[in-house]
């Protein structure tokens, strides 16, 4: 049994330019102690390999503190450490790949086609490939390792799975279900898969270690897979970070929209970054400006968001000489004489919905 820890697309250097230029710079540095977090994971949980899937730069160019950093920590690791260049850290003749300096436990994949690398002290081998462009093509085409007795087979690759079409090193479950792998280590997908198999082959993504944007909300982390031939048990260990949430508040029945947003706000928030919707229908449409005041002091960094919508008497046409007219005074009739708030409920909201159908054809906001 070894203990893999398996990290992709930490995508260091990225540009944060939603946040502005002084919020942006301090989220770089931040983000550079991913690495020192993913090394700190490693040794705590003892882990006997370390591979990193691709992306590990959002550009082909970084900065030389990040470059130095990245040698530092890990050359430092004290176990092997692999690498496999994805589509952002793409391995090419000017390649930040071939300017850094790694100590001798740290082999970067340099090529297209698959190659091996053996630890016979661990009975593991580690196969890997690297994008060397942009884009690539499907990289397991034809691949299949002979078994050697009981070592351990592991695959480090940048790419998707079940999409034939895409230009980002397209994989097949046949593919990965005849490789003779034991654990392919996937990037490239920024959410954690959770475990998956095709035969005798396991295999995962365990997404992006700290979220960059709104469309990678939530918790984050790596991997660590313990590996054994024919068995693999895989736990996502969560990386402290960061983290970008939305947050959908309903202010109908508030005169005070921030204190229904604090309300709402999770106990541990201060240091994350938020979107905030308010919904709900009002008389008057919340002051933007005044909310963010009072409230962005709270958050690392707050995108607050309108999407309330006016409040309307649902009854104003009942009794009309019209078709909503008749709907709406036969549904009063139920409404008057329904006991139950259940029963209310029920018939308020197939008014709001009746009027929206006759209307516009859309459902309404409840």
């Amino acid at each position: 049994m070894i203990r893999l820890l398996h990290a992709a697309d930490l995508h260091l250097d990225s540009p944060f330019q939603a946040l502005g230029r002084d919020k942006a710079l301090q989220r770089r540095g931040e983000q550079r102690e991913l690495l020192r977090r993913i090394a700190d994971a490693a040794r705590e949980h003892q882990a006997d390999i370390a591979v990193f899937s691709g992306d590990l730069f959002d550009s082909e160019d970084i900065f030389s503190d990040t470059g130095r950093l990245l040698e530092q920590v890990l050359s430092g690791m004290e176990i092997p450490v692999f690498i496999a260049p994805g589509n952002h850290d793409w391995y090419g003749p000017r390649s930040v790949w071939k300017r850094l300096r790694f100590g001798g436990n740290v082999h970067v994949f340099t090529r297209p086609e698959i190659d091996c690398v053996t630890l016979p002290d661990l009975g593991v081998r580690v196969w890997g490939t690297a994008f060397t462009d942009r884009f690539r093509t499907p990289p397991l085409t034809d691949f299949e390792a002979e078994k050697d007795g009981d070592t351990i087979d592991i695959l480090a690759i940048h790419g998707e799975v079940g999409e034939p079409g895409s230009r980002y090193g397209a994989v097949t479950e046949e593919q990965l279900r005849r490789s003779g792998m034991d654990y392919v280590a996937l990037g490239h997908v920024h959410s954690f898969s959770g475990l998956r198999r095709a035969g005798d082959t396991f295999y995962a993504w365990p997404g992006c270690p700290e979220g960059r944007g709104f469309d990678e909300t939530g918790q984050k982390g790596v991997i660590l897979a313990e590996l054994a031939p024919g068995e693999c048990r895989a736990e996502f260990l969560p990386v402290p970070g960061r983290r970008y949430e939305i947050l959908s508040v309903d202010v109908s029945e508030t005169s005070d929209p921030a204190e229904a947003v604090r309300g709402a706000l999770p106990k541990e928030h201060g240091k994350d970054i938020f979107r905030v919707i308010l919904t709900g229908q009002t008389d008057v449409p919340p002051d933007l400006p005044s909310l963010r005041r009072e409230l962005e002091s709270r958050f690392f960094a707050l995108d607050l968001r309108d999407a309330t919508i006016p409040r309307r008497d649902i009854w104003a046409e009942r009794g009309t000489d019209s078709l909503k007219g008749l709907f709406l005074s036969r549904l009063w009739e139920r409404l008057e004489a329904s006991p139950g708030a259940a029963g209310r409920e029920r018939i308020l909201q197939a008014a709001q919905y009746g009027l929206a159908a006759m209307e516009n054809g859309d459902e309404p906001t409840l």
